[in-house]
């Protein structure tokens, strides 16, 4: 009796390590695998976080190349000291100082940058290095570059039928007015990436509410939205073409029942 008693005692200790044994397996594992999902989620946010700031130097890149392909009747070289300011003014120097930009602002470079005077273009070459998202001495960077080719602007050639004081003009495909200055808020839109809590606080010039845009929000709002001052959408993509302008020169004589922008005219 007393060896069945010793044999049983023996089972129910082996037992207790054996699950012992398996919970402290189990500890392990978890601590090793938290870790590594927030590190997965990090870098989830990283690679949304090196879109969206890709997104918005290509289309500061745009606007300062339409601003040179202007200027280069003036001066016919390349600036590449006033591209980079035009590239910030664009995004928001506050948008590139809280990215992962590495040196916020002074570390967008437009050197590089040059006029083809065969061809009348303008080549911008912007140049800059995101940090990474791995915790080691050095701040490890990767370099990017965006190239962009903007057909210089050649003038407006009057046309021998057209009045001397017959004046240039800028309008849109689908706008109601036109506009004296190229540059109006109103043709140069300034696009903001904010999170989507933002987004539900913000309002734009005129006192209301972001709705979504019908051309590329399907279901739900994403992390991050852009959005415009003067606009009342929200958008999920940069691309989209409610965030784009089709601008043509005109003479003012050809826009016939358009009346004059609030802002320019």
């Amino acid at each position: 009796m007393i060896q069945l008693q010793t044999i049983r005692s023996k089972k129910s200790v082996k037992t207790r390590q054996e699950r012992a044994s398996v919970t402290a397996s189990v500890t392990v594992e978890a601590a090793m695998a938290f870790p590594l999902f927030l590190f997965a989620v990090l870098c989830l946010i990283y690679l949304l976080e090196v879109q969206a700031i890709g997104y918005s130097i290509r289309h500061g890149a745009s606007h300062a190349g339409k601003v040179a392909a202007e200027d280069v009747v003036l001066l016919p070289f390349a600036n590449p000291i006033k591209m980079q300011a035009d590239i910030v003014n664009f995004i928001g120097a506050e948008r590139i100082n809280r990215s992962i930009i590495s040196g916020g602002t002074g570390g967008i470079s437009c050197f590089g940058s040059y006029v083809e005077g065969d061809n009348d273009e303008i080549v911008l070459v912007v140049r800059y290095e995101v940090k990474l998202p791995v915790p080691t001495f050095g701040s490890p960077t990767v370099k990017r570059e965006e190239e962009l080719r903007v057909k210089a602007w050649t003038g407006y050639v009057k046309s021998t039928l057209e009045s001397e004081d017959d004046q240039i003009v800028y309008v849109t495909t689908t706008g109601q007015v036109y506009h004296v200055s190229y540059h109006c808020t109103h043709l140069q839109l300034s696009i903001e990436f904010v999170t989507a809590e933002e987004a539900k606080a913000l309002r734009n010039e005129g006192g209301g509410i972001y709705h979504p845009c019908e051309k590329c929000v399907f279901g739900g709002m994403m992390a991050g939205v852009y959005i415009t001052n003067s606009g009342g959408r929200y958008h999920n993509s940069l691309s989209c073409s409610g965030l784009k302008r089709t601008i043509r020169a005109v003479p003012l004589s050809q826009v016939k029942g358009l009346g004059g922008c609030q802002r320019c005219s």
